[in-house]
């Protein structure tokens, strides 16, 4: 899967183990409450016994401890909740991004909070830019969500964005290219003094991705205004049907990349759970 990139082996390896946590993050509330199935090993009431007359033991039903995750994901949107215009879009944008009390304790509103109706661009000088959505796009909406600065360390800036595409192929080819992006422009402007660096990105197998149709992860290193140096820098997006979630974390003074991965994981997580409420 990462064969594209041309720079060390290790920083790749790197990247596709950290960025399985992302990857692998089951559902809050769903899928590990199911009733546990039974194994296929356990005889059944009438089924033959030992020769000698002595009932063979059973062995135990296999159940799943909680919290674990399915073995592959089968949701499946409801036709008639999945949104065929842009006020349906905006309605489930809303309801499916995260608030300050929604992604992980003691998070505040980011400057700006909100930013929506907007299309990201990334231009051939590999500087980001905002334009209007395109035709294929029926809704995009932003919120920037920080772990403000205490205790020594610096402020960790989130954002989830929550995107509504016409056509689940739309979303999927917005996968598609972002994990070119990565390639074209491994050093990328965000504007107002924000820049990214050291950029790789990888598409998860779907084989291992629990908690969406699609995944990818990207990582690398961030600076701008008040970054207190390089910081560390994770990034996911996945789709469920014709709607796609990105969640990204920028790094300060104090976290180790673990840390943030975890805020990640736990946004991602949260996100994709509320956009299957919003399609089922």
């Amino acid at each position: 899967m990462m064969t594209k990139y041309r720079r060390n082996g290790a920083r790749v390896v790197a990247v596709a183990a950290t960025g399985a946590l992302l990857a692998g993050c089951g559902n809050a509330g769903t899928k590990a409450e199911e009733d546990p199935k039974p194994s296929n090993s356990v005889r059944q009431a009438g089924e033959p016994v030992d020769p000698s007359g002595t009932p063979e033991p059973k062995k135990p039903a296999e159940t799943k401890e909680p919290g674990a995750l399915p073995s592959a994901y089968e949701f499946t949107p409801d036709p008639a909740r999945v949104p065929r215009t842009a006020a349906e879009a905006r309605k489930l944008t809303r309801n499916a991004a995260l608030g300050e009390a929604d992604w992980t304790s003691g998070m505040v509103r980011g400057t700006p909070y909100e930013t929506a109706g907007t299309w990201t661009v990334l231009a051939d000088s590999c500087v980001w830019s905002r334009s209007a959505l395109p035709g294929g796009v029926l809704d995009s909406f932003t919120r920037r969500l920080d772990v403000p600065a205490k205790d020594g360390k610096g402020r960790v800036r989130g954002s989830v964005t929550v995107t509504v595409h016409k056509t689940v192929e739309g979303a999927d080819r917005e996968i598609k290219d972002t994990v070119q992006e990565s390639f074209r422009c491994p050093s990328q402007e965000l504007g107002g003094g924000q820049r990214l660096s050291g950029l790789m990105s990888l598409q998860f197998d779907q084989k291992d991705v629990r908690n969406a149709d699609a995944s990818l992860f990207e990582a690398g290193k961030y600076t701008g205004p008040g970054s207190g140096g390089t910081q560390d820098y994770v990034w996911s997006k996945s789709r469920i049907g014709p709607v796609t979630t990105a969640v990204s974390v920028k790094g300060a003074k104090g976290y180790e990349t673990t840390d943030l991965l975890r805020i990640a994981a736990e946004g991602g997580a949260k996100v994709l759970y509320r956009v299957e409420l919003e399609l089922k």
